[in-house]
């Protein structure tokens, strides 16, 4: 059974993080400019949340706010549920389904070590079942 310790395994765990005093717009810009969906807030190297497309969406253009006046720290998501690396994939989806999200933050003992999307979870999943179908080939060819 797959966890999030593959996907950390593939991908790594270092996430692009921002304060919480860091403008909406300038979020956006890193964001765009390295392709993502989310920013890890971070203060002190502490985690404080997430900053996601959908905050912007949700918290800043249907509520006529400024993007270079708001704070990430003002409109993050905060208590998202969170996994640890032992946790399956299979829970994973489950978590994110149940509660309509798209990415998680992965903590062991209270300490946070990366964020995983529902796209490494998909990607994952797709390459564990490219296995399974190689080695039942194999088998059969044997």
């Amino acid at each position: 059974m797959k966890t999030v310790a593959d996907i950390f395994k593939r991908k790594g765990t270092n996430n692009i993080t921002v304060a919480p005093d860091t403008t909406v717009l300038d979020a956006l810009k890193i964001m765009a400019e390295k392709n993502i969906g989310s920013v890890v807030v971070m203060q002190n190297g502490v985690y404080n949340g997430l900053f996601t497309e959908r905050d912007y969406a949700r918290k800043v253009i249907l509520h006529g706010k400024s993007s270079a006046d708001l704070r990430v720290g003002e409109i993050m998501s905060e208590y998202l549920p969170s996994v640890a690396p032992t946790s399956s994939l299979e829970a994973c989806m489950e978590i994110m389904t149940n509660h309509n999200i798209r990415y998680l933050p992965v903590f062991v003992n209270e300490e946070y070590v990366g964020v995983i999307s529902i796209i490494d979870v998909v990607k994952e999943t797709i390459l564990a079942q490219k296995d399974t179908i190689e080695h039942l080939q194999n088998y059969i060819h044997s």
